[in-house]
């Protein structure tokens, strides 16, 4: 995310195997994408089962209520020293 009213903010989930990304789950396109041929099998399942509504929820869950922890802890801090 590039501010700290959470409205950029993006979830991106990859499975890789063998240094390959097979597939990945990214909140702005709302679906799993497949990259390789086993990929793109699991895309179109994952995409009509329950895996892509936990997918959705992740961004709700998961990074919204992380982000603004996150931000105060770490982009906040002054610098100071000492």
């Amino acid at each position: 995310y590039s501010s700290k009213d959470l409205h950029g903010i993006e979830y991106i989930d990859s499975y890789v195997f063998n240094q390959v990304e097979n597939i990945r789950f990214n909140s702005t396109v709302g679906k799993y994408v497949g990259y390789t041929e086993v990929g793109l099998k699991n895309a179109e399942t994952w995409n009509k089962g329950s895996e892509l509504a936990r997918e959705l929820g992740q961004l709700e869950r998961f990074c919204k209520h992380n982000a603004d922890i996150h931000y105060s802890a770490v982009l906040d801090k002054t610098g100071e020293q000492g």
